[in-house]
């Protein structure tokens, strides 16, 4: 699918079809962005975020990618171009948790390779990529989380793969010096998602809603929202930086 080149911003939006990743596509297409909402499998999902987005007379297409893989980037940045001359923002959602959430000594080397193919690698290959082919101005905002600072059992490999992430995220801003493009990292606390509600009890759903000083668990839109401040001219100035959006969990 492409469409006539326009002057408004473009976004690519990765793990897009549901979730927080959902509701940032089309908050940055509100907020005048043209949209590519990547997905891995689900197109029905990934089709509903476009005709929301359409009818509300914004732009977007559909590109399906699996981000672990090295051709996916390449795909996104060219389905991108082909339909709307280039790409100004990256956003790396997607990303995978383990719904079992294992102790370290009981997490299978299935696991650890599946959480860090996704989450470190996948975001690996969109950041190397819009290194390369990111318009001068652009902005590229990854995705961390705030269980980093909880230290919650059953989370190790997964904070783990999320630290990689800031890692790469401060470096990577130094590294485009004078190109203007900024770089930052997003970090959830508990947001009422399917990835966080997966295999977790009502019970336990409810104590992780009340650590939060705002007692509740965060909505993908507050996570979206901060998505927006970076991505717009009102981030202008916030560069190499990971910011917790979590209610004051930590």
């Amino acid at each position: 699918m492409s469409q006539a080149h326009t002057s408004s911003p473009v976004a690519i939006v990765t793990g897009a079809s549901r979730g927080i990743g959902a509701a940032i596509a089309q908050r940055l297409a509100a907020d005048g962005h043209a949209v590519v909402v990547n997905y891995a499998s689900n197109l029905a999902e990934a089709e509903k975020v476009v005709a929301a987005i359409v009818e509300r007379g914004g732009r977007a297409i559909a590109v399906q990618a699996d981000v672990a893989h090295a051709d996916a980037a390449r795909l996104l940045f060219d389905a991108a171009t082909k339909a709307f001359g280039g790409v100004d923002v990256l956003v790396n959602n997607a990303g995978a948790m383990a719904s079992e959430l294992p102790h370290l000594a009981d997490t299978s080397d299935a696991t650890f390779d599946r959480l860090f193919n996704i989450n470190v690698k996948g975001s690996f290959l969109a950041m190397r990529e819009a290194a390369k082919r990111i318009r001068n101005g652009g902005r590229i905002i990854n995705f961390s989380t705030s269980v980093i600072g909880l230290g919650l059992p059953g989370y190790a490999v997964y904070a783990a793969t999320k630290s990689a992430i800031e890692t790469m995220t401060n470096i990577l801003a130094k590294e485009l010096r004078g190109r203007n493009i900024t770089v930052n990292a997003v970090a959830p606390g508990p947001t009422a998602t399917a990835l966080f509600l997966d295999g977790k009890t009502p019970a336990r759903v409810e104590q992780l809603a009340k650590m939060a000083p705002l007692e509740r668990l965060g909505q993908p839109e507050d996570i979206a929202a901060m998505v927006s401040v970076l991505a717009g001219p009102q981030g202008a100035w916030v560069n190499g930086q990971t910011i917790r959006v979590n209610g004051g969990i930590v």
